[in-house]
Parts: C-alpha cells; sequence; structure tokens
C-alpha cells in the first residue's frame, strides 16, 4: 500500500463569531495593504505545531495522541487583542492579531509538543508567540504599504475572547487561490 503526502497541523480555530468580528475590525488593514496575502475568515486560525509534509499514515497516531492530551485539559477562553507584525512592521513578513498571555494555553502547547516529539516530531526551536496571521507580506511590497499597515494597526482595537474547546488535527490542500484548510479530527477538551 501506498502513502500520501499530507500537509498538516494542530491549531485552535476560533468560534465563527470571533472570526467574522476580527474581519470586520481589521478592514483598515486589509484597505492600507490590499496587495497582501490576507487570510480569509475561514483560514482564521492558532496554530500550535506546524508539522509539515507527512505520510498520511501518520493521521491515526496523531489523533490518538491529541486525544489523549486533549482529556488532560480543560476548556478555557482565551483573550484575542492587539495587532503586530514579524519581525517588525518596517521588515514585516506576517501581520498578525495577538492572544493574551495566557498559562492554560500554554500548558496545552507544551503538552502538544510532548506528544509529537513522542511521535518523533522535532521540538519547535523558537518559543512559542501565539497568535492569529492576518496576512502574509509579498517579497517587494513597498515600505509605504508597510507604513500604512504600521499606522493603521494603531487604530485597530479589538478586544475579544474565544473558547478554547478543542485541538483540531488541520490538513492544508494548496490551491492558486490560497490553502484551503480542512479539519481531520477535533480533539476535545474537557468541559470547564
Amino acid at each position: 500500500m501506498c502513502s500520501t503526502a499530507v500537509r498538516l497541523f494542530l491549531a485552535i480555530n476560533p468560534e465563527p463569531g470571533v472570526r467574522r468580528a476580527l474581519i470586520d475590525e481589521t478592514q483598515s488593514l486589509r484597505e492600507a495593504g490590499p496587495e497582501l496575502n490576507w487570510m480569509d475568515e475561514s483560514r482564521l486560525h492558532l496554530t500550535l505545531k506546524f508539522l509539515g509534509e507527512q505520510p498520511d499514515a501518520v493521521v491515526p497516531s496523531l489523533r490518538a495522541a491529541v486525544d489523549m492530551v486533549a482529556q488532560r485539559h480543560r476548556a478555557f477562553s482565551m483573550q484575542i487583542t492587539g495587532i503586530g507584525a514579524f519581525p517588525n512592521f518596517r521588515r514585516a513578513r506576517v501581520v498578525w492579531m495577538g492572544i493574551h498571555r495566557e498559562p492554560r494555553l500554554e500548558l496545552l502547547h507544551h503538552d502538544i509538543e510532548v506528544a509529537c516529539q513522542d511521535l518523533g516530531f522535532e521540538v519547535e526551536g523558537r518559543s512559542f508567540r501565539p497568535h492569529l496571521t492576518l496576512a502574509r507580506v509579498r517579497e517587494g511590497t513597498p515600505e509605504a504599504t508597510l507604513r500604512a499597515l504600521s499606522r493603521a494597526g494603531k487604530g485597530v482595537t479589538y478586544d475579544g475572547e474565544t473558547t478554547v474547546n478543542s485541538v483540531d488535527l488541520m490538513q492544508s490542500h494548496p490551491g492558486r487561490a490560497g490553502a484551503r484548510y480542512e479539519c481531520l479530527h477535533a480533539a476535545q477538551l474537557r468541559p470547564a
């Protein structure tokens, strides 16, 4: 039997109403940088662990591992607020909406890293900086656009929260209009 490669990541998907509000509240950013690769509403998520191209045979063991982690955690709320860019707005590669420091999120992320390491995945070398990617900045984007984004970002005052009920195993399907994301499995956290 031949295994197919799939592009996988583990994520927290905000509630639909929160996704809609994020799109509405960041409209000024979209207008300041229309040439950026903006995430549509369906693709807004918080990445817990990027797994990359993997044989599809790994999916059942990932599902089981993430289910075990999820059962050790209760559902919780996370606060979404603040606009930023990696590494910064002058040299932006990614424009994001931040997540307030939340110990339960940090512990969940740690347990996901350990479970993935047990399956043979490398531990992420960078510190965990939870965020929702709003846009990817294309190479050669004019400095004037980046300055306009920075100014527009200062005017975004969104401050909301979403309930984290599950850790989702996601598959990314590349396409000309951008990737399409599919939830392969939702590992449910225990009720709060």
